[in-house]
């Protein structure tokens, strides 16, 4: 066990709302100053932390909450 479960029940919910917005990860990544590579990690569920800098970021292009991106999903 250890670091291979830990993170694995928060569902990062990027690509419902890139969807919902027509927007592509690509725009997305250029318009809050990231890396489409990490961006894409976060987008897969395989990143171990977000900042909040890159959170507030999201949110603010995307129009929604930390909520509408995060959520939690209980083992």
């Amino acid at each position: 066990m250890g670091d291979e479960t830990e993170g694995t029940n928060i569902v990062v919910k990027l690509d419902d709302l890139l969807h919902a917005r027509r927007m592509t990860l690509t725009e997305l990544a250029e318009r809050i100053g990231i890396t489409l590579a990490n961006l894409s990690i976060l987008k897969t569920g395989k990143a171990k932390a977000i900042r909040f800098s890159t959170l507030e970021a999201i949110c603010r292009e995307l129009g929604c909450q930390p909520g509408d991106l995060l959520g939690y999903e209980a083992p």
